[in-house]
Parts: structure tokens; C-alpha cells; sequence
């Protein structure tokens, strides 16, 4: 990295605030832009002052003010120049940051069109550039899917989608064992989406299951004795009643709504035991038992697969991480100057989240985008449909993890490796937090006398969650410990939790059948009727696939301008103890990360997701 010294033979005091100006040279038209890390001052008496700045200084921003790297509250400050400071840089930043609308009832977004809308400092790198230039199409050449990309044939065999879904190599285990029930059951606790899955202790009075349909699944026990042991789970896709479904290939196609009851067995396995594709019990939508024919049950689980590819992708992903991430962001950048410590902890937690989630509203979920053109729900009005759904029902409770697995009764479920692993991220997590933010926040008056802090949440409160008293998202902060919990919460939703419903997405979708994004014939009205042939006459036609799939690669693929959780390698805190707290949090994550390694040795299918080494600081894609 290169650097530059200047020299001044007379001392200049104390020092308040450094301006860094750039200006063209004598033999420049234009202004080259600057990216400057930190100036480090050195005083007469050898002392350095370490002032963080890591900004462009462009035409656009040719000067910026800095403070040096020691964290400061508002209601600290004693000099009137600092104040002030703190005021212009806000001002400015309001200016560069604005809140924009997106759609009518879901939280509101950076007011930017394209990645050039962004002030330089929070686009991507260079390398992170050059790696998102894969669109569909240059991802389809690496997959070697290029010669598929217009055919609209329906695969003939399992052999023949085997044959050509060769490179990158997916998971071996999913291929093998995607039609099983065991492997069914597993992923709703350890795959894309182990967030929907609750205990069930009452049937819902729309999913009539008697004992006589499922007592061949349980082992000689009855369907009463299990639910009040704590055994019987469900899984529901309400959000999904009603849509039409998109037309893709001039081909209407179809989503299901299923109910799928699950049981945990003495084996400590978790199994499917009923699934019903539509919310309202009839005798045109039958419920669908392991007794059934083979292929009337594997259709069944295809649609409940079908189903939670759109949940997934549409409320757990983009709703509960992206989405969410971006107003963390905004809210930051627009309430927090540089000096703050909040400030200092959370910008890593941001990096790349705007630029990342301008593309998705581009080129995934616009009217011209990846879910227009090859999933069952389609274009914009349907995804706002089921967004204004999901953000319903978003709760703050649901973000919080240990509140999250008490309110769904999965305290016990055995091999729950997405709970075991977040839970000990949590805790750590929330440690760290709350080491750091008492060197400044000491008491609870400090929290209360913080208008910067309470603008913050105020503005996440307003912006992300619409002012819906009902979410339980606070829109003020009294207590160190109710802030310490909620910032927990961000960091662990824009690291770990995008992580576990990310970074697994080729995984487990790469085999198609296990999650397709469409289905070309509806869910069954009557049993015995279906057949082999009518497996792959529902499943998606090849293009809709490669495509899908391309996606998937991209979303999973690590990118390698990497920041894993707690690599802080922007220099923020000058202060002591924080830097010792962070230390202390880096240590705790390099510890699970062994744990987990031995934990995975043991297992036929190791759970990665979690792996600190692999949770990235921030939604980066």
C-alpha cells in the first residue's frame, strides 16, 4: 500500500480534526480519484494519533473531515468544534444516504437505481467487480449449460439430468438421497431453510390427519401419545395460498400451498408422515401418506420442495436477511457519524449490501428478472404479494434466535446442527457486543441520553419495520441491555443467519429435483394416478432449470474478497479495551470453528453453514 509523509517543523497543538483535501496537479485537468485508509500523525514528543478515514476523495468529495480513532457519545463531547463536526458530517451523509419507497407495506431502500448511484466507498472492489460481471448467461458457460439455454424439453430420466448437471460437482449426498424421507426431513432442519419448521401439539383444523392415516409411521404409538411427548412437528406454507402461478415456455405453472407433518423418531430421525398441497381440506386434495404408491408420495414431497424454494428464497432470504441488512445500513450511515462506537462496530456489517441487493432488485425480482422468467410465482406484483405477506408476520422475536427456537418448540429436536451452531454464534456475539459497547455505554442513562443512538433505531423502526408496534421491534432504546440484544440481532442477521439460508443454495439445489424453482402440473387431485412419467412432466423443462441453477452457482459461489466474521481489517477502534474485546471475539470464533471441524468429522453429512470460516462479515451476495 503505498504511502506519503508530510513534514511540519512547528507543533500544532491539540489536535481536534484533520481535513484532507485533493487536488489536481499542475499537470491535471481533472481531479483523480483517492482512496486514503488512515493518516497516522506523529507528534514532537513521538506520540501517534491515528485517524481512520478509509473514503474516496473524489470530484464529488474532494474533502473530508476526520476524527481520530478514539470512539466518543454525543452527550461526551467538550469541544464545540467536535459537535459541529459531528453535525456536518450527518448532514452530509443524509445527503449521500436517502431512504427510497420500494413497494407500498415492505421496508424501504436506498434511494439508487444502479451501483453508480453509490458513493464510492460502499460499491464493490475491483476484484468483487470483476467476479459479479458473471451474469446467467457467463455462469451458464461455466457450468458448461451453454448449449441448453433456449431447449424446452421435458428431461426423460433422472439418468439423462444426472448426465448433464456434472460441473461444478453438487453434492453427492443430495443426488443420492433426495427422494428419501429421511433426507426430506433433515432439510428442515439443516438445509436452506431450518426456519419454518415448529412443534406441533395441535393439528390446525384445515389438515384433518387421523391416527388410522399415520400410525403405520409411528412405530406402534399413536398420533396423540406423540404429539404430547414433543415428537410431531409441521411445517406450513399459508404464504403461498392463492397464486395463479406464472406462465413460462407459454406453459402455465404451478405452486402448492402444502401442510407437511413430520414425526421425530425413536432413531432420532425426522421423517414425513402426511403432507397436504392445498390449505383447504377437500376430496379433491387428498392428504398424501408414506403408504401411498411411490410415486404419488414423491410427487407430493416435490411440491412441499417446490413450495420451499419460494419461501425460502422470497421471506427467509431476501425478506429476513437482504432487505432487513439494507436498512441496518441506511439507518447507520444516515444517524451515525465516524467517532460514534456504534458506528466503528457495525460498518463492517455493511460492506457490499447495497451494491448486492441493487443487483437482486435488478436482475432477480423486477419485472424483467430471474423470478419473472423461470419460477412459479413470477413477476413483481406476485413477489410484493407474498412480501407484504411475509413482512406481516415478521416479528422481532423471529430474529432473535433463542427467542426464535423457544417460540417454535425445538429446544430438543435432536441433530438440529442450524440451532446448535447458531445458538453458541449468538452467544458469542453477544458477548462481544456487550464488551464493546459498555466501554462507552456505562450506564442506562448513557443509552437514554444518546440522540444519535435513538435516531437510529428510531429510523429502523420507521423505515424497516413501517412503525408495526405488533413486531415487537423496539423504537427507542432505556436499557444497555435492550440495546446490546438488538445489535446482537444485526450483526447476527447480516453474518450468521445470511449464511445459513445462503451459502448453501448450490448445495442443495444443484440437484433440481430436491428444490425446483417451478412446477408444470398441478398438485394431484386424486392418489393412484400418478407415474414416472408424470414426475418429470411436472418437474421444470431444461432451459427453466439451467437457469435456475446458474443462479444458484452465483448466490452460493464465495467470492474471494472474503471478510469473515470478525476480520476487521479496517483499523476503526483505537481504544484499548475494544480492541481487546475484539480480540477476545476473534478467539471465541477461531474456538467454535475446531469445535464444529469435530463435530463434522463424525457426520456423513457435515453442517458447514456455520462454520465461523465460512459466515461472511455482511450480505455480500
Amino acid at each position: 500500500v503505498p504511502t506519503s509523509k508530510v513534514y511540519c517543523s512547528e507543533s500544532l497543538g491539540t489536535l481536534l480534526v484533520v481535513e484532507l483535501e485533493a487536488k489536481p496537479s499542475r499537470y491535471e485537468v481533472f481531479l483523480q480519484e483517492w482512496y486514503c485508509a488512515k493518516l497516522v500523525v506523529t507528534t514532537p514528543e513521538g506520540a501517534k494519533i491515528h485517524f481512520p478515514c478509509y473514503q474516496w476523495l473524489d470530484r464529488k468529495k474532494p474533502v473530508v473531515c476526520l476524527r481520530s480513532d478514539k470512539a466518543a457519545l454525543r452527550n461526551k463531547e467538550t469541544e464545540i468544534a467536535l459537535l459541529y463536526q459531528r453535525q456536518q458530517e450527518l448532514k452530509a451523509r443524509r445527503q449521500e444516504f436517502r431512504w427510497k419507497e420500494y413497494h407500498y407495506g415492505v421496508p424501504y431502500v436506498i434511494d439508487a437505481k444502479t451501483a453508480s448511484d453509490l458513493p464510492c466507498e460502499v460499491r464493490f472492489s475491483f476484484i468483487k467487480s470483476i467476479e459479479m460481471k458473471y451474469n446467467s448467461a457467463e455462469a451458464l458457460v461455466e457450468l458448461e449449460f451453454e448449449s441448453l439455454i433456449h431447449c424446452t424439453d421435458t428431461w426423460r430420466s433422472l439418468e439423462e439430468l444426472h448426465a448433464v448437471l456434472r460441473y461444478p460437482k453438487y453434492n453427492e449426498y443430495v443426488w443420492k438421497h433426495w427422494d428419501s424421507d429421511e433426507f426430506f426431513g433433515y432439510q428442515f432442519l439443516n438445509g436452506l431453510n431450518p426456519m419454518l419448521i415448529q412443534h406441533c401439539s395441535e393439528l390446525p383444523n384445515n389438515f384433518p390427519v387421523t391416527n388410522d392415516m399415520v400410525k403405520s409411521s409411528l412405530g406402534g404409538s399413536c398420533l396423540k401419545t406423540e404429539m404430547k411427548e414433543g415428537n410431531i412437528f409441521l411445517c406450513d406454507y399459508k404464504r403461498l395460498r392463492d397464486f395463479e402461478g406464472n406462465v413460462i415456455n407459454n406453459r402455465k405453472q404451478f405452486v402448492a400451498a402444502p401442510l407437511c407433518l413430520l414425526f421425530s423418531t425413536p432413531e432420532k430421525k425426522l421423517i414425513p408422515i402426511a403432507i397436504q398441497l392445498y390449505q383447504e381440506p377437500s376430496q379433491e386434495n387428498p392428504i398424501f401418506l408414506p403408504t401411498d404408491s411411490k410415486w404419488d408420495w414423491l410427487l407430493a414431497k416435490i411440491f412441499v420442495r417446490s413450495a420451499e424454494f419460494h419461501e425460502h428464497e422470497l421471506n427467509f432470504h431476501l425478506l429476513q436477511t437482504h432487505l432487513l441488512a439494507e436498512v441496518f445500513s441506511v439507518a447507520t450511515l444516515r444517524n451515525l457519524p465516524s467517532v460514534h462506537p456504534l458506528f466503528k462496530l457495525l460498518m463492517p456489517h455493511t460492506r457490499y449490501t447495497f451494491q448486492i441487493n441493487i443487483m437482486a432488485r435488478n436482475l432477480l425480482i423486477s419485472g424483467e428478472g430471474i423470478f419473472q422468467k423461470y419460477t412459479a410465482i413470477g413477476g413483481e406484483s406476485e413477489v410484493l404479494t407474498f412480501l407484504l405477506r411475509a413482512v406481516s408476520s415478521l416479528t422481532y422475536s423471529c430474529l432473535c434466535l433463542p427467542d426464535n427456537i423457544k417460540e417454535r418448540g425445538l429446544e430438543k429436536i435432536p441433530n438440529y446442527y442450524y440451532r446448535d451452531d447458531g445458538l453458541k454464534l449468538w452467544d458469542i456475539i453477544k458477548k462481544f457486543v456487550g464488551g464493546l459497547l459498555s466501554c462507552y455505554y456505562q450506564t442506562d442513562d448513557d443509552v437514554k441520553q444518546d440522540p444519535e443512538l435513538q435516531n437510529w433505531i428510531s429510523d429502523i423502526f420507521e423505515y424497516g419495520f413501517l412503525k408495526n408496534d405488533k413486531s415487537g421491534i423496539p423504537s427507542s432504546f432505556s436499557t444497555v441491555e435492550e440495546l446490546v440484544k438488538f445489535v446482537t440481532m444485526v450483526i447476527f442477521t447480516v453474518s450468521v443467519q445470511h449464511s445459513a439460508v445462503n451459502n448453501g443454495q448450490f448445495d442443495f439445489g444443484g440437484w433440481m429435483p430436491n428444490l425446483p424453482s417451478t412446477l408444470r402440473l398441478p398438485p394431484p387431485k386424486k392418489k393412484g394416478e400418478s407415474t414416472e412419467k408424470t414426475i418429470f412432466e411436472t418437474l421444470p423443462d431444461v432451459t427453466t432449470t439451467i437457469h435456475g441453477l446458474a443462479v444458484l452457482f452465483l448466490l452460493s459461489t464465495q467470492s474471494t474478497d472474503h471478510y469473515q466474521l470478525g476480520d476487521y481489517k479496517e483499523e476503526l477502534f483505537g481504544d484499548d479495551e475494544a480492541r481487546r474485546v475484539i480480540s477476545k471475539f476473534q478467539e471465541k470464533l477461531q474456538e467454535l470453528d475446531e469445535d464444529i471441524k469435530i463435530r463434522n468429522a463424525k457426520l456423513e453429512l457435515p453442517y458447514i453453514y456455520l462454520k465461523p470460516i465460512n459466515v461472511d462479515n455482511s450480505v455480500t451476495r
